[in-house]
This record gives C-alpha cells, sequence and structure tokens, in this order.
C-alpha cells in the first residue's frame, strides 16, 4: 500500500493522530536498558509494543541511531513495525536534502534499506532535490514547511513577493509536487496560526505536525487549525513525553501517555 493509503486506513483503524516519535537518546534510558546500540534496540521495540495501539504512524529519528552506531538496530526496528505492526506507517526523520544522484542515494536508503514509507526532506536547494522522493515506487515525501522550533522564522517567515516563504512551500506542494508523487509538509504545533493558514492552503493533504508535549503545543490548537475536511489529515508527533514518561516503569508510563496524547487528540475532533 502507498503512504497516503497506510496512513488512511490507520486513522480509521485506530481512531488516532498520535505519531509516536522513536529518539532513542542513550544517557536517558532507564536501568532496564544497556547505554549502547543493543540498548537502543531493546527499548524502541518495547515502545513500540507498549504504544502501537494509540499509533497512527512511528517516526524514528536517524540521528539517533546513527550516533550511537546504530543503523543496523534501525533496520531490525523498522523490519519489526513491518512485520507485527503492517499497518502503522513508518516515517524516517531523516530532513535530507540535497542534488541528483545523491538525493537519489538518500531515498534508496530511506525506502529500500530501512523499509520506511515516508521520509522528512529539506526544500532549500530546490524542487529538484525532492523529485527522487516523489517519484520512487514505494515511498513519500514530507517537506519542512514551517518547523516547530524556536529559530524557524528565520528564515521560513522572511516575505518573497508579500508571502512568508513557508507559503511559498506549501503552495508549491501542492500545485507541483503533488503531481509528481506522494508529498505531505512539516508544521509546528508551536504555531497553530501558521499551521492553519498552511491548511487552506493545501486541502487535505497529510500534515506532519511535532511539537505536541515536550515542546508544549497544544492538541486543542493542533486539530482545530490543522485537521482537514474529514477531522484527520495530521500526524501530530510527540516523542520525549513518551519516551521519557517514568523512569521507574516506563513501558507502562509510556503507554498511559500515549493513550492520554491520543485521547485529548480524539476529544478536540
Amino acid at each position: 500500500m502507498s503512504f497516503s493509503s497506510l496512513l488512511t486506513a490507520r486513522w480509521k483503524e485506530a481512531d488516532s493522530l498520535l505519531c509516536v516519535g522513536l529518539d532513542p537518546d542513550p544517557h536517558r534510558l532507564t536501568h532496564h536498558y544497556s547505554p549502547d546500540a543493543d540498548g537502543i534496540e531493546y527499548f524502541c521495540i518495547d515502545i513500540i509494543d507498549a504504544t502501537a495501539q494509540y499509533a497512527c504512524a512511528f517516526k524514528p529519528q536517524i540521528a539517533y541511531f546513527a550516533a550511537a552506531r546504530a543503523e543496523a538496530q534501525l533496520e531490525r526496528i523498522c523490519e519489526y513495525i513491518r512485520s507485527n505492526y503492517p499497518t502503522i506507517p513508518i516515517i524516517l526523520d531523516a530532513k535530507r536534502g540535497d542534488i541528483g544522484d545523491t538525493a537519489t542515494m538518500y531515498a534508496h536508503e530511506a525506502f529500500d534499506r530501512y523499509g520506511a514509507h515516508a521520509v522528512t526532506v529539506n526544500p532549500y536547494m530546490g524542487g529538484d532535490t525532492i523529485e527522487p522522493y516523489l517519484v520512487h515506487p514505494k515511498g513519500a515525501a514530507i517537506v519542512l514547511c514551517r518547523t516547530s522550533n524556536a529559530g524557524s522564522g528565520e528564515f521560513q517567515s522572511q516575505l518573497i513577493d508579500g508571502k512568508p516563504l513557508y507559503q511559498h512551500v506549501a503552495q508549491r506542494a501542492a500545485d507541483e509536487w503533488s503531481n509528481k508523487g506522494e508529498v505531505a509538509l512539516v508544521v509546528g504545533a508551536t504555531y497553530p496560526a501558521e499551521l492553519a493558514e498552511v491548511r487552506a492552503i493545501v486541502g487535505d493533504m497529510p500534515l506532519l505536525v511535532p511539537g505536541v508535549g515536550a515542546q508544549g503545543g497544544s492538541p486543542e490548537d493542533v486539530v482545530k487549525n490543522g485537521a482537514n475536511s474529514h477531522g484527520t489529515g495530521l500526524i501530530v508527533n510527540s516523542s520525549r513525553a513518551i519516551l521519557y514518561a517514568d523512569s521507574v516503569d516506563p513501558m507502562p508510563a509510556a503507554a498511559r501517555v500515549a493513550r492520554e496524547t491520543r485521547d485529548a487528540l480524539r476529544a478536540a475532533r
């Protein structure tokens, strides 16, 4: 199944807009796990099992795995999700952005090596750097648009022909990139007004929304400003608030926070 088909089915099946981010920091693992690549693998698999029933997607952040020399473990984690939870899409959070053959290799890495269904990409170098992800038969591109970090406005809010850059990215995604393949956008929960602006531009396109949880984004604001015409359209990511909910009994706490976040998003609909 394509990313959009898998995601649409999962929204309905799980009645959830929650994406569980897998950002395993070895220094924050509890005593139950060794602070190394193997500990990362076991921790992530336990998180997946604890939260799968509440998730519309899983989003491993590649930097955490690469820094710990845990790329092989990430391959096995992605395979574990595909084998045990085949209805849940995998988003590889890599924020790739490069030209020509290099972009093609990054697409090969995301979709063929790791088996992700979508990958986050950076549009700064232009549309030709995004096309390899759009035309790949196994995946989709999720393009950075209005990100949740405090400094994002330094460039994303710069005016071009009277409109901020992030609106130009959203318009290009709606008008051009969506005609070449499957595309979604990243818009942070920390900027609800901008989230509403992007939704108005892109129609029912999926939006990956980081910033709920540790960054302080509100589930109610996200749904109010970002839901599409079907009441879905959102992949609302929470990572640290779920992964590190409790150092004594981490998995029951992760499941509880995932359920509470799922329920808060559901209630806001």
